[in-house]
């Protein structure tokens, strides 16, 4: 009994350890967007990169070399767009939670949210946490299409803002993870961790075109399931150390 009482107050001391919320959510949410982009992302944001890369080829047919093309594909207009939709709904879901910080249902509410973002975690980890088909989605995609071929960096930018609005799963699951934080600060930079986890396998998706997206959607579950499931582990640590 004695080994097993001094196991458990290891592994109480450990979730403590990864309970710091000023350091452990956005790491987590990093891993998050790098594991669910592998497997996610990819397919349902994939086809807006691929439609700005095959843009921008047309529109410089001349002298369009191989550092103009890799430099074209990162699309870096494009994914600030979605760093500033995704950092803004990560302030404003840590900042209505801080609105309870002071009551007793605060406690309850954090650990609710951070316990639903675990178990969005391990859906998406299964496979069962994809997009989300709503009249708004569609809305979005129709909105987003003309952008998609244009090839200024004005409008790359706001397809990004556009699309960070996108409904999923991976997604709802990141925000409910900042919003368990009560803080609008946490909550910002935990979705700006979470946004520069998605993406590196946007710009390689970018840079290989279909075949790259059809390897990494492929090969990424091997590493993607095991990142999300670490990744709910640590937002049950977050919600047990409210208590």
């Amino acid at each position: 009994m004695d080994v097993f009482s001094h196991f458990l107050a290891v592994c109480r001391s450990g979730l403590a350890t990864l309970s710091v919320d000023g350091g452990s959510l956005p790491v987590s949410l990093f891993l998050a967007g790098l594991a669910g982009s592998l497997v996610h992302c990819v397919g349902m944001c994939g086809p807006f990169v691929l439609g700005q890369v095959v843009s921008g080829i047309e529109g410089e047919r001349l002298a369009y070399g191989e550092w103009r093309r890799l430099a074209g594909a990162a699309l870096a207009p494009y994914h600030l767009g979605r760093l500033t939709t995704y950092t803004v709904l990560g302030a404003l879901a840590g900042s209505m939670t801080s609105i309870f910080a002071s009551t007793a249902a605060y406690v309850w509410l954090s650990a609710g949210l951070l316990s639903g973002a675990a178990l969005l975690m391990l859906a998406q980890a299964f496979g069962l946490a994809t997009g989300i088909a709503s009249p708004w989605s569609a809305a979005l995609a129709r909105i987003g299409g003309p952008l998609t071929s244009a090839r200024g960096p004005a409008a790359r930018y706001a397809l990004g803002v556009l699309l960070g609005f996108l409904p999923c799963g991976l997604l709802y699951g990141a925000l409910a993870g900042a919003a368990g934080s009560g803080s609008a600060e946490t909550g910002a930079l935990a979705m700006a961790a979470f946004t520069a986890g998605t993406t590196p396998a946007l710009i390689a998706v970018g840079w290989g075109g279909l075949i790259a997206r059809r390897q990494l959607r492929r090969a990424g579950r091997w590493i993607a399931i095991p990142l999300l499931l670490a990744n709910a582990i640590v937002m049950l640590a977050l919600a047990s150390s409210r208590f």
